[in-house]
């Protein structure tokens, strides 16, 4: 290899890592699974005829929105995230990335996302839109080392992006919004409670105060997993009530049988924490969210 072509390949591998540095900034999962719910959301909300450009539009201003608020989160627990084996590689603990440049991303992000939503879906998506980072930011985020209610606040921040779906496509907020939000906030609590258990060390070496931190034989967590997940069940059928068709019924018992599952996995979760059964439940929880909202998406048209 020349001379010249090492001097090409080594600005040119700077460039990919600072641009992985910031993708890494926005909590990428956390990011798509706002879009699924996003997408989602509009295609319930219109009944299974969904206005692609203006989903698309709305995605992409949630995208920007998340990618915000997850960055400014990094840039508020940056300390935090230094004392977890977890985190202590995240762009700012390891100083790759200054407070500073991740601030100005997360302002960036925040004006281009909540302009894409204003002038392109409606104002009712923005305003869901900044009232979640505001939660998340600015509640949630300080929250996690007051009080165990963090969970439920971020909770909270979690199932706001449905309502951003939702009035983008002009849905009327009923009792099916009202129930997809629902599914969203309680779902969350066998997930958190999982990861709780899993990173329960290192969020005690952050002083965070999860609830597997504050009561560590993991029993009140599995109790908050368990009436979630129970809570859940009928919830989910909710949004298809009085619909017609085969494809509600269908959904119906397929929201029923994941349900017992995910119910399953937080009780055996509860009857004895240990890392076996939480990361069972946490893989339960990944499996039921994703297949649930496509199920719903497909009901109308079966």
């Amino acid at each position: 290899m020349s001379t010249s072509s090492i001097a090409i390949s080594q600005p040119r591998t700077a460039v990919f890592s600072r641009v992985c540095d910031y993708i890494e900034l926005t909590k990428p999962r956390i990011a798509l699974l706002e879009l699924v719910v996003v997408l989602a959301a509009g295609v319930v909300a219109s009944w299974g005829q969904p206005q692609p450009t203006i989903l698309l539009n709305a995605m992409l201003g949630t995208l920007l929105v998340a990618a915000s608020a997850s960055a400014a989160n990094q840039w508020i627990e940056q300390r935090q995230d230094a004392r977890m084996a977890r985190t202590a590689e995240r762009p700012l603990p390891a100083r790759r990335l200054t407070g500073r440049e991740a601030m100005f991303f997360s302002t960036i992000c925040l004006v281009g996302g909540s302009l894409e939503l204003a002038c392109f879906v409606g104002f009712a998506s923005a305003m869901w839109a900044l009232l979640t980072w505001a939660v998340y930011v600015f509640a949630y985020t300080p929250l996690k080392t007051a009080s165990v209610t963090n969970t439920a606040v971020g909770a909270v921040a979690g199932a706001l992006p449905v309502l951003i779906g939702w009035t983008a496509v002009g849905g009327e907020l009923d009792r099916r919004a009202a129930a997809l939000v629902l599914m969203l906030f309680l779902w969350q609590f066998p997930h958190f409670m999982a990861i709780a258990w899993l990173y329960r060390r290192d969020y005690a070496s952050a002083g965070y105060q999860m609830l597997t931190v504050v009561e560590p034989t993991g029993r009140r967590a599995g109790r908050q997993a368990v009436l979630a997940a129970l809570a859940l069940i009928p919830i989910s059928i909710v949004p298809v009530v009085g619909a017609p068709g085969v494809g509600s019924l269908l959904y119906c018992l397929g929201a029923a049988a994941l349900g017992a599952g995910y119910l399953l996995a937080a009780a055996l979760f509860w009857q004895r924490a240990t890392d076996l059964r939480a990361r069972l439940l946490l893989r339960a929880s990944l499996v039921y969210l994703p297949t649930l909202l496509v199920m719903l998406m497909l009901a109308p048209w079966i």
